[in-house]
């Protein structure tokens, strides 16, 4: 009986061992970063990534290690929106979300503070906890719109002042930084920091190629353009940068399901025979939801086959609101697994937080198929592409 009990444990180690087998990442290529930070609750990861970004974007420029402040461009976007929404009577997105346009395009008007002059974190709280902020934020805009008196009072901004500043805390109009007085501007302006240098890149058919568009995501309330390029040649660039020094601040769908809070994201595909496994008999008798729930387990358990990932299928998901803006995060290097495949290295912002300690491996199909937008330094740019773009 026991030997029959092994030769069962072998036979089934034998069926399951090839999806046993975990990822084990080489490492390509690797820029800075500064450490993991934690957005915790609250929805301003496009913050916390681009400005990641732009602190590697410093180590880059021989400018040192700087630790931002996210909540200082935060505050000054929640007032841009609000006036943007009560100025559109109400028909836009009022909300945590944002994009990356929130902090490079607002770098020479804001310019940017450090982490020890604003924490923005002023209501008895150790972490990020924007709930109850968001929800005082939207019903005061809102109350402001639906007034009853045909048109605005001239105190409703500083009614909004006094929410942010309650909250966040009043914006230094000076900060002393490393001995030094400074204007946010000021202190931008010192780093190096100026909003023309950057450009922001996507990949769909609704737009014409080489020409910037508005990508259309309820987070981009500031209708701030991408350049629109060719799948391939979007890969081209982030490669592009990559290898030359630079890190990408990344716009992407983590509502995926290959998507793990253990540190990976991919796309299985599932009805690929190496998926399935040896009883695909049984694999076929499954109900939808029992074969995503199976490929879900499998995706832990180390690389699966993945789909190919072309334009058509990406403009499809975008279309069909399978491809939704959900997570901005710092792509900053490239490694391969032991089959090879390639990853990008990816910074999150949720902490140490998964297998990696706050970072992902996310695989060439999955950036092929779910990157929404990024944003680059225009010097990361092929020179071929660059001559393409019309800016």
């Amino acid at each position: 009986m026991k030997k029959r009990i092994l030769i069962l444990a072998v036979s089934l180690f034998a069926v399951c061992g090839a999806f046993a087998q975990g990822y084990q990442f080489t490492v390509v290529k690797e820029n800075p970063i500064t450490p993991i930070k934690n957005q915790s609750n609250s929805g301003t990861c496009w913050s916390f990534s681009a400005v990641g970004f732009l602190e590697s974007e410093l180590i880059r420029m021989g400018k040192g290690e700087h630790d931002l402040s996210e909540m200082y461009i935060v505050r000054r976007n929640y007032k841009d929106q609000a006036e943007k929404y009560v100025r559109l009577s109400g028909h836009l997105n009022y909300a945590q979300g944002g994009s990356f346009a929130d902090v490079i395009e607002t770098l020479n008007e804001y310019g940017v503070m450090p982490e020890a002059a604003y924490k923005g974190l002023n209501y008895g709280e150790d972490m990020h906890v924007h709930g109850e902020l968001e929800a005082v934020l939207s019903g005061y805009v809102k109350g402001v719109v639906e007034n009853k008196n045909r048109k605005l009072t001239t105190a409703w901004k500083n009614g909004l002042d006094g929410i942010l500043d309650a909250y966040f805390g009043a914006v230094p109009a000076e900060f002393t930084y490393q001995g030094k007085k400074y204007t946010p501007q000021a202190f931008a302006k010192s780093l190096g920091l100026k909003q023309e240098d950057f450009i922001s890149i996507s990949s769909f058919t609704h737009h014409p190629f080489y020409e910037p568009f508005a990508v259309e995501v309820p987070d981009n309330w500031r209708w701030a353009l991408s350049y629109n390029l060719p799948i391939d040649e979007m890969m081209q660039v982030m490669d592009n940068a990559i290898e030359n020094g630079y890190t990408i601040a990344w716009a992407s769908d983590v509502s995926e399901l290959g998507f793990t809070r253990d540190g990976i994201a991919v796309i299985p595909d599932e009805l690929a025979a190496e998926n399935v496994g040896s009883d695909q008999a049984h694999w076929l008798g499954l109900s939808r939801n029992e074969k995503l729930n199976a490929l879900r387990r499998r995706v832990t358990e180390g690389p699966v086959k993945e789909k190919d990932i072309t334009q058509e299928m990406r403009q499809t998901a975008y279309d069909n609101y399978e491809t939704t803006d959900d997570h901005g995060m710092q792509i900053y290097g490239i490694a391969k697994d032991q089959n090879g495949t390639k990853y990008y290295m990816v910074k999150n912002s949720w902490g140490e937080a998964g297998t990696y300690k706050g970072i992902w491996y996310a695989s060439e199909a999955f950036v092929r198929y779910k990157t929404i937008s990024f944003v680059i330094n225009k010097g990361a740019l092929p020179k071929d592409i660059n001559k393409k773009l019309k800016f």
